[in-house]
């Protein structure tokens, strides 16, 4: 068991590695932190969604934005559209679950915000959707997918695929990107308000 574990370790480090090493990917990890900055800059918002443990995703990033990260500063407006059940199963029966998050878009998103599809295989028909609907409003989009980033790529403006096939490995990889653009816009909005020591 305990090689397991090691296993489960060493695997999850080399992902992270990976990412580490890839230049292309770091400057996408940047320019989706600007892409947001910029958006809260005027006095826009996030929204964010996935499935399963890419809901839970969406709401812990969300919470970050809301609540707030390394420090004490005002709060930013960022939705998780994972979290209303009425308006998720109202939506699911009566237009088909491949549109509870773009029916919310429609509802939510304006033109200048930002829109945050989660999907490890990059190929969640919601989240598609989600991103199509996005498009049509001139709402700016970020996918965080896996190694190919799936039909889901070509609807992002940026998309930061995890140079992995592996399911959990890219799930452990998307909320360490989470806090990382969680961290990046905090600083450059907020950094001149940190206590100094």
């Amino acid at each position: 068991m305990k090689q397991q574990i090691i296993e489960q370790i060493r695997t999850s480090i080399e992902v992270k590695q990976n990412i580490l090493s890839n230049d292309e990917l770091l400057d996408d990890i940047s320019r989706a932190a600007s892409m947001i900055i910029d958006a809260y800059r005027t006095n826009k918002k996030t929204l964010l969604a996935g499935n399963g443990g890419s809901a839970g995703d969406a709401q812990h990033i969300s919470g970050e934005f809301v609540s707030r990260f390394n420090f004490d500063r005002p709060a930013i407006p960022s939705i998780a559209l994972t979290t209303d059940t009425s308006i998720i199963t109202a939506i699911g029966n009566d237009y088909g679950f491949e549109k509870i998050f773009a029916r919310q878009i429609e509802a939510q998103g304006v033109e200048g915000d930002v829109f945050i599809g989660i999907s490890s295989s990059g190929n969640s028909s919601d989240i598609i959707e989600a991103l199509k609907a996005s498009n049509e409003r001139r709402i700016k989009t970020i996918g965080l997918t896996g190694q190919t980033g799936g039909k889901m790529a070509q609807y992002c403006d940026i998309c930061l695929k995890v140079p992995s096939t592996n399911t959990p490995r890219i799930q452990e990889s998307h909320i360490m990107l989470g806090h990382i653009l969680c961290c990046l816009v905090e600083e450059n909005l907020f950094g001149h308000l940190k206590p100094t020591k």
